[in-house]
């Protein structure tokens, strides 16, 4: 870097462990005061200091560096009111970032403690001096990147705190590494830095900005007991509107009540209905009765005629069976196939030869006709003339 006033200029050396202790980031145009060694530069013959402590010229400078840092980061829309998030009313974890031995801590935890007794993850930084900006941005990212429902429970409201002090003590909150921390933080953020009076970028790009550690407890969480007389008061006005609304709809329904009609005239034209049908009913029953029973008579009839149709038929079917056997059966059907029947004289059928021979006389009985004859002995027998016809030509007699 080159070191220049009015009239002169010299190069200037500054190791990096040095730089990292630096309170604030050097830039063209800033006015410092530059303690060091003057040596030279072997290779070129040239003058240059090397940088042992490097502090801004006076507050002024330092607000103008804060004044340009702060229009460029507007400029960008960090500080904007729309990407401002909403402070939560009531979190159930809170973390605060701040250091963990000075008063501001035991400040916040008190005060949380008598307002509403909550859950604190406190990430112990510097806030001061060398690192400082780095720890706090980096404690910030940190709470911002827990993931809810881990082992250490996620915040739902940060603070971050220091107390009061000079405008090189608060520096570190000026820083752009902290300003964009806060920025891109998921978790609503309150910056408490300082007193009432201290400003730093970090408050104009928190979602809420508190005068002092204290008050950034007050805004996080409500009174106790301020909450639970609200409630109590909610729900004695809450019982009260209801009683109202009650009352109020009891009243209507009484007037809405006296309008309507009496219930008797309401229902005389059913009742009259109803006892029209009660005395339709039995006539209309009897009808549908009697119209049942004719019906059924009608059926019952064809089915017992069919009945008897089916048996008479069944009865002729069997009628004409036995007839065709009769007939088979019947005596006179062997004399068609030539045999002839041997009786005697009283009509008695002889099958026997003792009954033919003690007949002595006897009829022989052909399919055409009847022949009388005489037993003369039991190989011959006489034949009177018959009382028919001759046999048919070419049918055999009985003896033949």
């Amino acid at each position: 870097m080159g070191l220049k006033d009015e009239s002169a200029v010299i190069d200037g050396v500054i190791w990096k462990g040095q730089a990292n202790r630096l309170a604030f980031a050097p830039e063209d145009g800033i006015e410092v005061i530059a303690t060091g060694k003057l040596t030279t530069y072997p290779g070129r013959s040239k003058y240059q200091i090397v940088i042992e402590r490097l502090e801004v010229a006076g507050e002024g400078a330092l607000m103008q560096l804060l004044e340009q840092r702060r229009k460029a980061l507007a400029a960008e829309g960090l500080f904007a009111e729309e990407r401002k998030k909403r402070i939560p009313y009531l979190p159930r974890v809170i973390g605060v970032v701040t250091s963990p031995t000075g008063a501001v801590i035991r400040d916040i935890l008190h005060r949380l403690a008598d307002r509403m007794p909550s859950h604190v993850i406190v990430w112990p930084v510097i806030v001061q001096g060398e690192g400082a900006a780095e720890q706090v941005a980096r404690a910030v990212r940190g709470f911002g990147a827990m993931e809810r429902g881990g082992n250490i429970p996620r915040p739902d409201l940060l603070i971050v705190a220091r107390g009061g002090g000079s405008i090189e003590d608060l520096w570190a909150f000026n820083e752009e590494a902290v300003v964009r921390a806060i920025a891109d933080c998921a978790i609503p953020v309150i910056s408490a830095v300082g007193h009432e009076t201290d400003t730093t970028l970090a408050d104009f790009v928190a979602d809420m900005r508190a005068p002092t550690p204290t008050a950034a407890a007050e805004l996080a969480v409500p009174v106790r007991a301020e909450l639970l007389a609200m409630l109590t008061q909610t729900s004695l006005r809450t019982a009260q509107a209801i009683r109202r609304h009650v009352e109020r709809l009891a009243e209507r329904l009484a007037n809405a009540a006296r309008l309507l009609p009496k219930r008797d005239s309401l229902f005389t034209a059913q009742v009259q209905r109803v006892d029209d049908l009660a005395e339709r009913l039995p006539r209309v029953l009897r009808t549908r009765l009697d119209l049942a029973q004719s019906f059924f008579a009608q059926r019952t009839g064809r089915l017992r005629l069919d009945l008897v149709r089916s048996r008479l038929s069944d009865g002729q079917t069997r009628l004409d069976g036995l007839s065709r056997l009769l007939d088979q059966l019947h005596p006179e059907r062997p004399l068609e196939r030539g045999y002839a029947r041997i009786t005697a004289r009283d009509g008695k059928t002889l099958v026997t030869v003792a009954s033919v021979r003690k007949a002595k006389a006897v009829t022989l009985k052909f399919a055409d006709g009847a022949v009388d004859a005489r037993v003369e002995d039991a190989g011959k027998a006489s034949y009177p003339k018959s009382r028919k016809s001759t046999p048919k030509p070419g049918q055999p007699g009985l003896f033949d």
